[in-house]
């Protein structure tokens, strides 16, 4: 099937970069497991490969996967979401460039811009990104880079991406969205005005807990064409089997965000109503207060939400450890649930930063299993605190 853009999201998904294999006729695409590629004479190479750190046809398929899903022009798939990220920043920035980040964001790329890029001559600054009045602040100095995550993690925070985007380009910066929370299922930055995306494709992308990658997804030719230089020189290329696993996985994209998302308003309804909760951070909700920028750019408000319990940091600690469906783990996106301590899991690099996530709220991974257990569980795991 040659993709275009008439294919609505699902069979996007199924289809674009899923050619049968033309040798056998299966229906799904070989896994090219190979490191190295049979020249016809010298320089003389079949299909453009030469290399599999250089290119592999099961990569590649990937990468065209995932731009139909961004509606982009080029995807690069590397090993990890924060090797993306890396490739991203080194192929943006040089020393003195600033970055202005959402001061409510994954802790791995807080690590990654504070600890290895900021003492590389990289300046960094957190900005609530949600507060006009603190944006208008944050473009007083020159910024090379805006950094955003909607919606956050953990906190949920909702960032208008449209607003956002016009903000940076009319001061001259490069606009990233993270979109892992979202997934392109739900929403699609770069229709809104953002220049890139970046995804830990081990989350919703892939969506079982097997497999480690990331992607960077743009229309931006020359960036596209330097991040690919650095996925090459560097090296951290997605491996074939991890690759065929998240053409697997995105092929159910679609129907597992509906079934995220069902649960996860479920959820969040039922433990807005419990007296042990002291908040509820989703944007599903009516009281969320960026449900209308939500409604707007996510067609969902999908599998995550995060709780604040009233009885402090001894009770979030309880509710994470007391669980029996919702496993205690890192990570998230996948179809079972999950639960997390974020101030000493997820977001530990953080702690002591303005980052830092209270030492009350818990983050909720919901999966595809019934939504009845699901609630039992929680309930059953607040009744033991």
């Amino acid at each position: 099937m040659t993709d275009t853009p008439s294919h609505g999201f699902a069979t996007r998904a199924v289809h674009a970069g899923q050619e049968p294999d033309p040798s056998t006729g299966s229906i799904t695409p070989p896994i090219h497991q190979t490191s190295t590629y049979v020249q016809d004479g010298i320089g003389g190479l079949r299909g453009g490969y030469e290399y599999a750190r250089s290119g592999n046809p099961t990569r590649a398929a990937l990468e065209v996967q995932v731009a139909a899903l961004e509606q982009g022009a080029d995807a690069i798939a590397f090993a990890s979401g924060l090797a993306a990220e890396d490739a991203l920043l080194r192929a943006a920035l040089k020393p003195g460039d600033r970055v202005v980040l959402g001061d409510d964001a994954y802790g791995g790329t807080y690590r990654l811009l504070k600890r290895i890029h900021e003492p590389s001559g990289v300046r960094l600054d957190t900005v609530d990104l949600t507060d006009p009045a603190a944006v208008e602040a944050a473009f007083a100095e020159p910024v090379k880079l805006l950094w955003i995550e909607t919606p956050t993690n953990p906190l949920m925070k909702i960032v208008d991406i449209a607003a956002l985007a016009a903000v940076g380009h009319a001061h001259g910066a490069l606009v990233v969205v993270d979109n892992t929370f979202a997934s392109p299922a739900l929403q699609q930055p770069l229709r809104h005005g953002a220049d890139v995306v970046v995804h830990s494709a081990t989350k919703y992308l892939g969506g079982h807990s097997d497999v480690l990658g990331g992607v960077v997804v743009t229309s931006d030719a020359a960036l596209a064409e330097q991040v690919r230089f650095l996925q090459f020189a560097a090296g951290a290329v997605l491996a074939p089997f991890e690759a065929w696993l998240l053409t697997r996985g995105i092929k159910t994209l679609d129907v597992r965000m509906r079934r995220h998302t069902e649960n996860a308003t479920a959820i969040a309804t039922q433990l807005a109503a419990d007296p042990r909760v002291e908040r509820v951070y989703y944007p599903g909700l009516p009281g969320h207060p960026g449900a209308d920028i939500a409604a707007r750019q996510m067609s969902g408000a999908g599998g995550m939400l995060s709780v604040a319990l009233a009885g402090g940091e001894r009770a979030a600690r309880a509710l994470a450890e007391g669980t029996r469906i919702f496993a205690l783990a890192e990570s998230l996106g996948g179809v079972e649930s999950l639960i997390g301590y974020p101030s000493l899991m997820t977001h530990a690099s953080v702690r002591g930063t303005p980052l830092a996530v209270p030492e009350n709220v818990v983050r909720l991974s919901v999966g595809i299993e019934d939504v009845a257990d699901l609630q039992q569980d929680l309930a059953d795991a607040l009744d033991r605190i």
